[in-house]
């Protein structure tokens, strides 16, 4: 059997990637060059397609074995952003495709970045040479090479990237990008042994047979007669039969693109999902991850903002709220400390390593630690050429709670900062002072008793007791103030001395007060 090593072919609208992908192809599957109605009619890809080719590998130690590429076509209109991350994150290797005539465009800068933050191969493909002049062709294409070379070498993939020349539609130079993928091919880590997780994009029912899902395996194995589980609709299926692009086959494993049949359910229930092994996914309703921001994004990113959360073929609105760790430690812990941040502005990216997001979903998602998980803010106009990609992550703390907000958040130990000011109102002697205006008439006072506070000139006390019925609290310093702080206090120089209150509050936990 052929090992399958998935393509995905990523780029701008309307630079080819569907011929290409064509042209490239020996196998098609039902999901393959716009066979989609809709596809057709408006004469641009609107969703995955898939297609494949059978070569020899010519890299290394797997020098003459049998591969097969398996295309995944992706669409590249600006709308359909969600759909080419669902579809970037189930590939090994991205073809970048480029309009000979209109160079790098705003979907092809995007998609280069999905491949860079998800650590992917990279082979550059200029389509349409056949539309440049014959005399001006190579001068062009020299031209256009050397830009992109500039481009990517600004990236972690290097100006070293292959890059090939075709014309997809001619058919001018595609064995030579063949012969290409055939060399850089390197088996990717497959976790085999890890619990069976499928991405389905596309479910249709069989009269007679039973439900197709078909998708690719992103770990573990399935075999026909096995279990599954269907996460999404809570359900459990058994595995009638499984195909490998219309060939039967008893078992697939990780990196396999397969159509799974199982016994009969609602196929327009799971137009996209997940299928799993029985057990091993719940309903995921927050997560916490640290901040890997995009530099491409030229917004500040806030606390309290929603912004589009990608997880595997969903996309979800989640709330934010940024924290920091201010020992500067890369993990995320739960017993930690962390510092409320109310936003992160593009300037700050290369200094946010210590950033982490904790992400409330409107809608739960499937997911588990470790996932990979992209945030946007896809309400921009897709004509901009602004980069809609805010910033990426792999999720370090997950919750499967309903209740999450009152069972599980109030252990995340995320604070603000609160200073609080007031003036001296009398000295009471060389160590003790009464303070006024420190609180809010209305403010329980109680609660600061035994807190530390410090004068603007550098003393430091601690609130021995409320004093009065108003907002006055008495202050104690055990080692005294200093004559000249008191000379300060007892002329007209007192109200430039100002008594600094500061404390840290936990934002998700009303209940435990405040603590310095």
């Amino acid at each position: 059997m052929a090992t399958n090593f998935n393509v995905g072919i990523l780029g701008h609208v309307d630079s080819g990637k569907t011929t290409l992908a064509r042209a490239l192809s020996s196998i098609s599957s039902t999901a393959a060059f716009d066979k989609n109605p809709q596809s057709v009619e408006r004469g641009i890809t609107l969703d995955l397609g898939f297609s494949a080719l059978v070569l020899e590998s010519s890299a290394g130690p797997n020098d003459g074995q049998q591969m097969q590429f398996t295309f995944v076509d992706c669409p590249g209109h600006a709308s359909l952003i969600r759909t080419i991350i669902g579809g970037a994150q189930i590939i090994d290797l991205m073809l970048l495709v480029v309009d000979a005539q209109k160079g790098l465009q705003t979907q092809t800068a995007e998609c280069l970045v999905i491949g860079e933050l998800l650590d992917k191969k990279l082979l550059v493909v200029i389509n349409k040479i056949d539309a440049l002049p014959p005399e001006q062709r190579a001068a062009k294409l020299e031209k256009l090479q050397s830009r992109l070379r500039k481009t990517l070498a600004g990236t972690s993939f290097g100006d070293q990237v292959p890059i090939y020349s075709v014309s997809a539609l001619a058919g001018t130079n595609i064995a030579e990008l063949r012969a290409g993928l055939s060399a850089v091919h390197q088996m990717p880590q497959r976790q085999v042994d890890a619990p069976l997780l499928m991405y389905v994009d596309h479910c249709f029912a069989i009269r007679g047979q039973g439900t197709v899902c078909t998708g690719t395996l992103l770990q573990g194995r399935v075999a026909v007669n096995e279990n599954v589980e269907l996460p999404l609709l809570g359900e459990r299926r058994k595995v009638k039969s499984i195909q490998m692009f219309r060939q039967p086959v008893q078992s697939a494993r990780a990196g396999d693109r397969i159509g799974l049949c199982v016994t009969q359910f609602n196929a327009k229930l799971m137009e996209r999902g997940i299928v799993a092994q029985p057990g091993y996914l719940r309903s995921v309703y927050a997560v916490c991850v640290r901040v890997q921001p995009i530099r491409y994004y030229k917004q500040a990113i806030r606390s309290r903002s929603k912004l589009h959360i990608s997880v595997g073929h969903d996309t979800v609105m989640a709330s934010l709220t940024l924290f920091r760790d201010e020992a500067a430690r890369p993990d995320f812990d739960c017993s930690r400390e962390y510092a409320y941040v109310e936003q992160l502005l593009p300037a700050e990216s290369s200094s946010s390593e210590c950033c982490f997001a904790l992400l409330q979903f409107e809608t739960p998602v499937l997911s588990i630690l470790g996932g990979t998980l992209i945030a946007s803010k896809l309400d921009m106009d897709v004509h901009s050429s602004s980069c809609r990609l805010a910033f990426w992550g792999r999720i370090a703390w997950q919750t499967h709670s309903v209740n999450y907000q009152s069972e599980e958040l109030p252990r995340l130990r995320i604070y603000k900062r609160k200073e609080k000011q007031g003036q001296v109102q009398r000295v009471v002697s060389n160590s003790e002072i009464i303070v006024q205006n420190l609180f809010k008439k209305e403010a329980n006072r109680d609660m600061y008793v035994g807190k530390r506070v410090q004068l603007s000139s550098g003393e430091t006390g601690c609130i021995e007791r409320t004093f009065g019925q108003t907002s006055k609290v008495c202050i104690v310093f055990r080692d005294g103030i200093s004559s000249e702080t008191l000379e300060r206090l007892k002329s007209e120089q007192a109200k430039e001395v100002r008594v600094l209150l500061n404390c840290k509050k936990y934002i998700f936990n009303k209940q435990a007060g405040l603590f310095q």
